[in-house]
């Protein structure tokens, strides 16, 4: 009870903090030092359930293919991919990358230009993976991850990213099948980045063409602004360079950015699911003067990871038996 506890603790805040809690609520003395030394020993074998969690997954179907005997179900899912940075010793700031996996059912949500309720797609039942390492690390453990969850028998399935090339480069390789859908508060900011470049941030004028605009990106008119924008460029000298790297990105992506018609097809447009996550992983690891061993980030990850797929019990109850006392 107190190892889980501690552990539980351990992937939720920094470890000066677990002490006080673990003796405020359940009356247990452990030291912070302790918990700093055991704790991520007993994150190593969460590390390796995980890890073998996900080699039996990709070992029943190849990618795109259902298993035999299984009947493809009707339920849609998604998945969706976003990046962070994390201060790493001796080899500074390092990439980390998540990915969601997640089910699809209809509430209730504000419209987004009209802001009145009306029932929409919202990802639910999320799951995480972690790594430390650039696209290639996360692939396969995300691919994993979908396969564990029947992503490859869903009916209808859809991506979701922020528009960075690696994203669909990913999407392209594991997740052919899927709607490549780029996440509409990313899109609309980009259309402020371009307001503000015309008129100055923060002005009316600015504010105005933003909203005028918004209605066209929702519409799935994305290409008509990169146009805009590329004719702007053409007659602002001074901001000419950044004005066509905002219509090269609503150009490249305008195909991913038909947001009425996705929404009418039962998938949501935003991919607050990862974004609000990479922000849990990184008050993790990112805190004041906080630097990891690559170990000890590794380690972890998972058990980060497990917490906020709601899984951290079921893990548990697996690796439990390998644990050392505390």
């Amino acid at each position: 009870m107190i190892a889980r506890e501690a552990v539980r603790l351990y992937g939720q805040v920094e470890d000066d903090l677990a002490e006080p809690i673990l003796q405020k609520i359940g009356g247990w003395s452990i030291s912070d030092t302790s918990i700093w030394r055991r704790a991520p020993q007993w994150g190593e074998h969460i590390r390796v359930a995980e890890q073998a969690r996900a080699r039996a997954a990709v070992g029943l179907p190849q990618r795109g293919q259902v298993i035999r005997g299984q009947v493809p179900h009707e339920r849609p899912m998604g998945t969706a991919m976003d990046g962070g940075m994390i201060h790493v010793r001796k080899e500074g700031w390092k990439e980390l990358k998540v990915g969601t996996v997640f089910n699809i059912a209809s509430h209730l949500e504000p419209n987004p230009l009209t802001h009145e309720l009306e029932p929409q797609a919202q990802a639910t039942d999320t799951s995480y993976v972690a790594v430390l390492g650039g696209p290639a690390a996360l692939g396969p453990r995300l691919w994993a991850e979908a396969v564990e969850r029947g992503l490859p028998e869903a009916g209808d399935r859809i991506a979701l990213g922020d528009g960075a090339p690696w994203i669909w480069n990913l999407v392209g390789e594991h997740f052919s099948g899927s709607r490549q859908v780029v996440d509409w508060y990313h899109a609309k900011q980009h259309l402020s980045n371009a307001g503000a470049l015309f008129y100055g941030e923060g002005s009316v004028p600015a504010h105005r063409w933003v909203k005028q605009r918004e209605q066209s990106l929702y519409q799935g008119h994305a290409d008509h602004i990169a146009a805009e924008l590329r004719e702007q460029a053409r007659t602002q000298c001074r901001a000419a360079a950044a004005l066509r790297k905002e219509a090269g990105y609503f150009q490249t992506n305008a195909r991913r950015m038909q947001y009425l018609e996705t929404r009418e097809d039962g998938f949501p447009i935003g991919s607050g699911m990862v974004e609000s996550e990479i922000k849990q992983f990184r008050a993790r690891f990112t805190g004041p003067g906080m630097r990891w061993s690559r170990e000890g980030a590794e380690r972890l990850l998972p058990v980060r990871a497990v917490i906020l797929s709601q899984r951290f019990d079921q893990v548990w109850h697996c690796v439990y038996g390998k644990l050392p006392p505390i």
